[in-house]
Order: structure tokens, then sequence, then C-alpha cells
């Protein structure tokens, strides 16, 4: 019969949390957004009804955002996950419209 007459050895430290620096942020808390572009061919009423017909923007707000549209060559028309906004930017092309999907904050 063996007797144990030490003290038992210090516990095994935990193993070191790695911390995520700001750069190194996952891509998927970055937003995702659906840009629609100025084009020759649709006129501005249209744009205002895709908008209001597919996002169910009141009549003032799709206005706007056709105006920047417009007036500044695109508008962020929708901000979600990536899905959505493949899905935003695919019905924006059903309707004849230029869209794109991109990522972040800043142009």
């Amino acid at each position: 019969m063996s007797v144990s007459t030490g003290t038992p050895g210090p516990a095994p430290a935990p193993p070191p949390v790695e911390e995520l620096g700001h750069a190194e942020a996952p891509e998927r808390q970055r937003p995702w957004r659906t840009t629609v572009w100025n084009d020759p061919v649709n006129l501005m009423s249209y744009v205002t009804y895709v908008f209001r017909t597919y996002f169910g923007y009141s009549e003032a707000h799709a206005h706007r955002l056709m105006r920047h549209v417009h007036e500044d060559g695109r508008a962020v028309v929708s901000t979600g996950s990536r899905e959505k906004m493949e899905v935003d930017v695919q019905a924006m092309h059903s309707y004849g419209l230029w869209a794109t999907l991109s990522q972040g904050e800043d142009d």
C-alpha cells in the first residue's frame, strides 16, 4: 500500500486567451450593402417605383434614394447580411437596375 506524504503540485496554468485586434475582427461584423447605380436607361419615376415596390419604402424615402442615384451616381439602398444583400442585388437586376454588393462602411 502506498501512502502519499507530499503536498499536491501547483495547478496547471490555463491556456493563454487570444484576443482579436480591431484589424482582425471577423468580416461578418462589417455590414454588407446593396448599391444601385445610375444608368441612362431607366426613368427616375421607375427607379422610385422599384424602391417602393421591392423594399416597401415610403414615397419620400424612395424619392430621396432615387435622387441620390441620379445626382451622385449611386445610392446604398439596403444593408444587412451577405445572403440578404445578394437577394436584393438579384432583385434589382430583375427590375433592370444596375446594382452591386459590397462590404464596409466607407467608399
